[in-house]
């Protein structure tokens, strides 16, 4: 008889330990000052107990006041405090986690979770969890540099690609871009944003950067130096590729000469450009990519401030006069046009176009 006595209490203490749901949250959660803050509240679905009320509480002086209720209505957010700041998670069942936005230092207090349910016998059983809000001023972390691209930091020419710039804190982080010079002289400031854009990446973009990131609290954090390589290749390495796969001779020649001429015109350009009077050199921030407010429990954020746009200039300088590149560009031409010429004739020197050898007659 005490068997059976002690069989029925086992079992009646495994329906109240298992047969219930069960909430489960943290003691406290620290979220940063003018940041976002996810405190959780979960549980597991039970078959049978299906879910009527979710409520939200906030202790107030003595007394805790609703901030959200959820019902068969819908949801409704309490005070107006809150509004536009305050989400609970709706799309995964069990899962009634609350998400303040843009926290204050006065938004610390002790949170009441609150779920009601309906179980199979049509009565509502009621469970609650209290989870203490920290909110903290903190100082922003050394920034990290990565990129949107699968090369790396080594890419073509005439490749879209991105440096991002993430750092951890207190929002809003402004954030900086600088390029290193030569000479050990002083970095040059080249954006004010937490994406360097390149559309398209050019080879003068190759160099090493790096980002500093400045939050409300702490000092100016600044980022490893990465080095951004843009690789690129002249006209004529680019043609030679493409011209051995020409199988007829004459064709290849044409091409292998058209390579030739572009390959002096793009010198003469560069030379050119190069030689001109006066050197200026405007120095403009990439476009601006759309960097949204990420939150995650890390407090990782990426924010996005107007561009910058810097202008150098240096100074006057003698170059090559115009009539000389005109010169350089004909001689070119015409090297170009007589190679051209004497692979024409040595193909067709059999039809007579260069002295043939002497025939001899033979009599029948």
């Amino acid at each position: 008889m005490g068997l059976l006595l002690g069989l029925l209490l086992l079992g009646h203490l495994t329906v109240v330990t298992y047969g219930l749901p069960i909430l489960e949250a943290p003691e406290s959660v620290t979220g940063p000052w003018k940041g976002d803050v996810n405190i959780p509240c979960t549980y597991s679905p039970l078959q049978g107990y299906t879910q009527v009320l979710v409520k939200w509480l906030v202790q107030r002086g003595s007394d805790p006041v609703t901030i959200f209720l959820r019902d068969s209505s819908g949801d409704h957010i309490q005070q107006a405090k809150y509004r536009g700041r305050l989400h609970v998670n709706h799309g995964v069942p069990g899962d009634v986690s609350l998400q303040l936005n843009t926290l204050e230092m006065d938004d610390r207090s002790h949170y009441m979770c609150e779920v009601t349910w309906h179980n199979p016998d049509g009565n509502q059983v009621v469970r609650d969890k209290i989870i203490e809000l920290r909110v903290q001023k903190l100082s922003v972390s050394k920034p990290t540099v990565t990129t949107g691209s699968g090369y790396g930091f080594t890419v073509p020419q005439g490749m879209r690609i991105s440096l991002q710039c993430q750092a951890r804190g207190s929002p809003p982080i402004s954030y900086v871009w600088y390029k290193e010079q030569i000479n050990n002289q002083e970095p040059i400031k080249v954006a004010a944003l937490s994406t360097l854009l390149f559309k398209p990446a050019v080879v003068a973009n190759s160099g090493s950067y790096f980002c500093t990131a400045k939050g409300r609290v702490g000092s100016e954090q600044r980022s490893d130096i990465v080095k951004l390589v843009v690789k690129g290749e002249q006209p004529s390495l680019l043609g030679s590729v493409a011209c051995r796969n020409i199988s007829s001779t004459l064709t290849q020649a044409v091409c292998n000469c058209a390579i030739a001429f572009t390959s002096c015109l793009y010198k003469a350009s560069r030379l050119a450009r190069d030689s001109s009077k006066i050197l200026k050199t405007k120095t403009e921030a990439p476009t601006t990519m759309q960097s949204p407010l990420e939150v995650n429990p890390s407090w990782s954020w990426t924010t996005e401030v107007d561009g910058y746009l810097g202008e150098t200039s240096a100074g006057s300088g003698k170059g090559l006069p115009m009539f000389a590149i005109i010169l350089i560009i004909s001689l070119c031409c015409m090297v170009v046009f007589t190679m051209a010429s004497i692979m024409l004739c040595r193909k067709t020197s059999q039809q007579g176009c260069m002295p043939g050898r002497p025939t001899t007659l033979v009599k029948p």
